[in-house]
């Protein structure tokens, strides 16, 4: 497989490329999004990175690619994800953000977007990018503007902190303690600069040095592994809670003071509530991984579930179609309406501190009501064939309730799975859940069973 089939295979599920992507490769990939956003009707895209070693190289061949087709570039510099989004939907152009978000140092990738933060994905643009920028790799690059395009630079990442300290009401974060594992990522630069700005507030950054080698664990906090450190550093020094970013900053898994962490789908449903109590009867979006309590909590709280595909090019346009204000997503990222529909871990962090809180409650004890299930997490299994394994657990369960909104899932009653390969490796993805532990477990040892049989 290519890079660039890579790059778009693997774009929906955040996923990006291995260092097979070089300078020349991002400079055809300049040229394709030029041409793209040309045709869009833009004639400026705003570029950022997080702090991997390869990052400048690449930024300056694809801001070259831009340049030669007539495209000016306002480059942000270090920035979070979210801070890229925000600098698109505030500028209103596209954006360009360089990272390889959770995966390890060697790879990079790009995030790209239109104008307003709008999503550009596999089916939306993406694959129109890849074909300029393969026939700019097989010698064929379209003629260059007659006037070359600009590059400035800027920083906005004051602006931003003003924009996400408005999504709470900065009083009902009373004092507490606040401990943020940023693992050398981009959450070193910005979650800082939010949580001083807090009254009452004291914190810690662990790893908040920007070096994208990750000298103290991966940036993937997903994996329970990377937040041991947290976890033991919540209740080692008495915090109230502890947050985990991964490398791009746009996803956060909170802890309680226990040092127990909580789910996506617990983070999501805690928001929705908190939504919801602002804004009755908002539309909230969940992806269809997430636990069931998702959509039971919005529906008692008088609001609207909707269910959808993973993917944030696909809860993005969910966004817009329906004016969702919120949706969240078991993997953590969390979509906010006035943050042009698109995610931010540190939105997502504030407003959990916010109903910690108003609260007066402990974390530990504020989650209870959200969490009502057992759940598997995501377990991969290789597979020769993920289309005729599905078919066939497709066909043991013929006598239940089956969608194919993405990959197989089947409701059992008391319980449900979902089965769906992966974009960019020969597994196939499973997420079960049931009334409690050992329920879940034999659920789960006999759907292993028939995938692998």
């Amino acid at each position: 497989m290519s890079v660039l089939d890579q790059i778009v295979k693997a774009y929906d599920i955040r996923g990006t490329v291995h260092d097979e992507l070089n300078a020349d490769v991002a400079h055809a990939l300049g040229v394709g999004f030029a041409t793209f956003v040309t045709a869009a009707g833009a004639d400026r895209v705003v570029v950022a990175r997080d702090m991997r070693p390869s990052g400048p190289s690449l930024v300056e061949a694809f801001t070259r690619g831009l340049n030669e087709h007539g495209v000016d570039v306002v480059d942000i510099g270090l920035a979070s994800t979210d801070l890229m989004y925000y600098a698109s939907g505030t500028l209103d152009v596209p954006g360009a953000m360089w990272t390889a978000s959770h995966n390890p140092a060697g790879y990079n990738g790009v995030k790209l977007c239109l104008g307003g933060a709008r999503p550009v994905g596999a089916d939306s643009g993406l694959a129109d990018v890849k074909s300029v920028a393969q026939a700019v790799l097989d010698g064929n690059e379209p003629q260059r503007a007659t006037t070359p395009g600009t590059r400035t630079e800027d920083s906005m990442l004051d602006a931003f902190v003003e924009h996400v300290l408005t999504f709470v009401d900065l009083s009902e974060i009373g004092p507490m303690k606040v401990v943020a594992d940023t693992a050398n990522g981009m959450g070193g630069l910005v979650v800082p600069a939010v949580l001083r700005r807090l009254d009452g507030v004291e914190f810690e950054i662990m790893f908040p040095e920007l070096d994208g080698t990750f000298p103290n664990h991966p940036a993937d906090p997903l994996q329970p592994a990377n937040q041991r450190d947290l976890r033991a550093r919540v209740v080692a020094g008495g915090f109230d809670l502890g947050l985990a970013f991964d490398g791009d900053a746009d996803r956060v898994f909170v802890v309680d003071e226990r040092g127990v962490g909580l789910s996506g789908s617990t983070t999501t449903a805690i928001l929705a509530a908190a939504t919801l109590r602002q804004h009755a009867g908002a539309t909230v979006l969940h992806n269809l991984i997430c636990s069931r309590s998702v959509p039971e909590v919005v529906d008692e709280h008088g609001g609207h579930p909707v269910r959808t595909r993973v993917g944030h090019s696909y809860i993005k346009q969910m966004m817009a179609e329906t004016g969702a204000l919120f949706g969240g997503e078991h993997s953590a990222h969390y979509y906010f309406a006035r943050n042009f529909n698109a995610d931010s871990g540190l939105i997502a962090a504030l407003m959990v501190m916010a109903e910690v809180g108003r609260s007066g409650a402990l974390l530990s004890e504020l989650r209870v009501p959200f969490e009502r299930y057992a759940s598997s997490g995501e377990i991969n299994t290789k597979v020769d064939d993920a289309v005729a394994v599905i078919d066939r657990v497709s066909g043991e369960f013929a006598d239940h309730p089956q969608d194919d909104l993405d990959g197989l899932t089947v409701d059992c009653g008391d319980w449900w799975f979902n089965l769906r390969p992966s974009n960019t490796e020969p597994v196939l993805r499973l997420n079960l859940e049931a009334p409690n532990r050992d329920a879940c477990d034999d659920r789960v040892a006999e759907l292993l069973a028939l995938i692998t049989t």
